[in-house]
């Protein structure tokens, strides 16, 4: 699998530790990362991974900022993105089971080096469930084309 990796200033530690990772695992990282404290604009590290995701360029990515808020939301503007914000190992593994994001977001001001790893490690390993989370994934899809989801039935 292809894993863009981005991050902006605060996140250069943990951008490091994620492709170290990334490849760890036998995963093929697409780049993106800055990679020093010069202060940039987090949406436009998040674009750039976000169209690498959604054009097919690479499967998932994983984003890092101060507080992975900002680029979680800047993210989720492309479409096709389902990005997560996750702070735990729990967060993480539901994000792809359940919501089968494509983006996970995270803290680089608020996560350590062990945690950091147990969450990259089991959202690349973890597999989307399908069944009634498909119909909610489909919901979200739905939404993003402008369409009422309460009118998605399956």
């Amino acid at each position: 699998m292809i894993v863009a990796v981005s991050n902006d200033h605060r996140g250069v530690r943990s951008g490091e530790q994620i492709r170290a990772i990334v490849a760890q695992l036998g995963h093929e990282c697409l780049d993106l990362t800055h990679k020093d404290d010069q202060a940039v604009d987090y949406p436009d590290y998040a674009y750039e991974a976000a169209m690498a995701v959604a054009t097919g360029k690479a499967q998932r990515a994983i984003l890092v900022c101060g507080t992975g808020i900002g680029m979680c939301i800047a993210a989720n503007k492309v479409k096709g993105i389902r990005a997560a914000l996750c702070y735990d190992e729990l967060a993480a593994k539901v994000s792809r089971q359940h919501n089968d994001a494509n983006v996970l977001c995270l803290s680089g001001d608020l996560l350590g080096p062990t945690m950091l790893r147990k969450m990259v490690e089991v959202w690349l390993t973890t597999d989307f469930e399908g069944g009634r989370h498909l119909r909610r994934v489909r919901k979200i899809q739905a939404i993003e084309e402008g369409k009422d989801p309460r009118e998605i039935n399956g």
